[in-house]
């Protein structure tokens, strides 16, 4: 039986695009954006630098460290990167992911409260063993963003910054093309 992901847990999101090629989610270089720190891409490993592919698993609803995350909880994913940011939605898609369904870009911000609901990302486990409702590590998950009352599945799309591997951003589809959305939970 898998381990019961729970509030507090560190973790890595690998994505399923190419076989399992897509990479894992990583912060990496400087962002533009108006309140972002970094960039988000992903990479081929895990650990590129110093917990850039490490994420902090919260509760966006007020749940306790510790308790079991449910398929469908309100989230945060907190980078443990330097001194840590927050997995966020800022500004549009690029044009070449916006013919694709793609909403926003995505970047990590000092604070999960930038804009409304920018951080809060629904989990979803497509299924888990044993069915108990509950987020298990080794599940494969989508992440829906909150903002706007729909800002869209994360997902990769496009070739990411250098020593990245894919872009990231938000989809107005689940799974636009080849499981971009689809991303696997490990422990950190």
């Amino acid at each position: 039986m898998a381990e019961a992901l729970k509030y507090g847990d560190r973790i890595h999101l690998q994505n399923a695009y190419g076989n399992w090629g897509g990479g894992y989610l990583d912060t990496n270089g400087q962002s533009s954006a108006t309140g972002a720190l970094y960039g988000v891409s992903t990479a081929d490993s895990p650990a590129r630098g110093t917990g850039t592919g490490t994420w902090e698993i919260a509760s966006a609803a007020g749940k306790a460290t510790g308790t079991p995350v449910a398929s469908g909880d309100l989230i945060t994913l907190r980078n443990c990167y330097s001194a840590g940011s927050y997995l966020d939605t800022n500004g549009p898609a690029a044009a070449a992911q916006k013919k694709a369904g793609g909403k926003y870009d995505v970047s990590a911000a000092k604070n999960a409260d930038r804009g409304t609901g920018t951080a809060e990302w629904r989990i979803f486990a497509q299924t888990s063993a044993p069915q108990d409702a509950v987020v298990h590590v080794g599940d494969t998950v989508h992440l829906w963003n909150t903002y706007g009352g729909n800002g869209g599945f994360l997902e990769t799309n496009g070739v990411g910054p250098a020593g990245g591997k894919y872009d990231v951003c938000t989809n107005a589809y689940y799974n636009r093309t080849g499981n971009v959305a689809d991303w696997r939970i490990s422990a950190a």
